[in-house]
């Protein structure tokens, strides 16, 4: 008898079709999805499309680290301030403190 009973399954994530053998729980073939190709235009306009992404991303990581430095900068200056203030105080060791 080879009558072989045949399971066809479609995968929710990538659409590919699976052909699976139900009595040995084997795959018998795997297909993927045929994607549509895109024209040059479209593939161009998306390929600006990141261009644009990846420079607005740039300017504004440039810009929070020059942000990041005046703020590194003024903190050093405050935490120098408060150094010079307490210079007369013995320093103690958080880890020493049990």
């Amino acid at each position: 008898m080879s009558n072989t009973s045949k399971f066809t399954i479609i995968c929710p994530c990538c659409e590919a079709t699976v052909i699976v053998d139900a009595g040995t729980g084997a795959i018998l073939s795997h297909e993927e999805k045929q994607k549509p190709l895109g024209s040059f235009e479209d593939m161009k306009k998306d390929l600006e499309k990141q261009k644009q992404t990846r420079e607005q991303i740039f300017a504004q990581e440039m810009s929070s680290m020059k942000d990041r430095e005046r703020l590194l900068e003024e903190k050093f200056k405050e935490a120098m301030k408060r150094a010079e203030k307490d210079k007369d105080k013995v320093y103690r060791n958080p880890l020493d403190m049990d």
